[in-house]
């Protein structure tokens, strides 16, 4: 009450990251951190959801609504529906160069983050798996394994793949053709789902054969018309492919991985962090035009106009759905999914951050922060979440902070 009173009397008012993000936008690129005396409460990063939240929809549930009454009134008339590229099966000609750019930087990502992973450690937790760059491993009590949580981690050492999750979905021959059945679930491939993304985009790969159409398909009715495939003519390029079975083939060349200097860790990680927002910032690109599918409950990537048909979601709810998914639009983050570890600070001493100062220390991706350790210069896209305006106090001084 006596708070309360000061607050009302002062004018001062603790902001909520949901009331910060109605007031900005949701759309809004920039990261805003509204700060209450000693707490922060940054937008910029994404909530961690519990097992009885669905994930924030793109398209709100009225729009979604209002699309699918004018498809049915579109369906009811037997005419023909014009559909754009890569709705009628061909590419989009000026997003096949980012495609290759994206393809790029990944393989350049994944190239600098084993280089500098060999001078700055990676832990990771055995029992809940969070990550922890640079050493020593901090002594934040945020363990939420077992019946106790709030507890200290068990620590031990990580990979590539404790910072660079790789999230994947079936790979499709045809993209425009009828999505995967329940029963084809181990007969089709599957593959990193921002690869798929560029391959549908337009990046030929040996390993992953597509279909490329000379000619459009047509939506009379709301069904898919063919005529390539009804009337192939000269066009023989789906004979002899195998759609699956990719597994037994040659494995990709290693021939285009750059090259890098010894001892220059610190030019290692300016084009690590360079080819990271690039290959972000261009697969945000693609999937403005190119559809693809997550569900709303679990980790589970479709790239395509359709999700597929395979009942392996078991997730909240998934009785009710009979293991199906419920697929909504995807984000950059479903098929990049950003690993956010505590950011240690220049000048810090070596010290492990310690549990009672918490509130005081940022955040950053996992690939961000191994970067920025390696001496990275981070930009202002990651201030907010950093905290570098905030002071953390010594141990003896945050009896002090108001």
């Amino acid at each position: 009450m006596w708070l309360r009173r000061i607050q009302n009397s002062f004018g001062l008012r603790q902001i909520t990251g949901e009331t910060a993000a109605n007031l900005i936008g949701r759309d809004n690129k920039q990261l805003l951190c509204c700060a209450y005396s000693s707490t922060l409460i940054c937008v910029g990063l994404p909530r961690k959801l519990t097992k009885h939240d669905r994930k924030p929809m793109v398209t709100s549930v009225n729009e979604l609504k209002r699309k699918a009454q004018l498809v049915k009134k579109q369906r009811q008339t037997v005419q023909e529906i014009p559909l754009k590229a890569p709705d009628n099966g061909l590419l989009v000609k000026e997003l096949v160069p980012v495609a290759h750019e994206v393809y790029n930087s990944r393989t350049e990502l994944f190239a600098c983050v084993s280089r500098v992973a060999q001078s700055i450690p990676i832990y990771t937790c055995s029992l809940c798996g969070e990550v922890h760059i640079g050493h020593p491993p901090h002594l934040i009590r945020t363990c939420t394994a077992g019946a106790l949580s709030n507890k200290e981690h068990s620590w031990k050492r990580g990979g590539i793949e404790n910072i660079l999750p790789v999230i994947e979905s079936f790979h499709l021959y045809d993209w425009v053709g009828r999505a995967v059945s329940h029963n084809e679930r181990l007969q089709v491939d599957r593959i990193p789902a921002i690869v798929e993304l560029c391959v549908q985009a337009g990046v030929d790969i040996a390993e992953y054969p597509t279909r490329r159409r000379k000619f459009p398909v047509y939506n009379v009715a709301g069904r898919i018309v063919d005529y390539e495939r009804r009337f192939p003519k000269d066009d023989l390029r789906g004979q002899g492919i195998s759609t699956y079975g990719f597994w037994g083939r040659k494995q990709p060349s290693r021939a285009n991985l750059p090259d890098f200097e010894p001892d220059d860790i610190q030019g290692v990680a300016l084009r690590g962090l360079e080819a990271w927002e690039n290959m972000c910032s261009g697969a945000a690109r693609l999937m403005g035009k190119y559809s693809v599918q997550t569900c709303g409950y679990c980790s589970e990537v479709q790239v395509g106009s359709k999700g597929h048909r395979v009942r392996n979601c078991y997730a909240r709810r998934h009785q009710m759905r009979d293991g199906q998914h419920a697929w909504q639009k995807a984000t950059v983050g479903d098929i990049v999914p950003p690993v956010y570890v505590w950011h240690v600070r220049d000048g810090h001493g070596g010290e492990a951050l310690v549990n009672s100062l918490k509130r005081y220390y940022g955040m950053l991706p996992a690939v961000v922060e191994l970067f920025a350790q390696a001496g990275a210069q981070i930009g202002e896209n990651y201030a907010g979440v950093m905290r570098e305006d905030v002071v953390v106090p010594d141990l003896e001084e945050e009896r002090l902070v108001v």
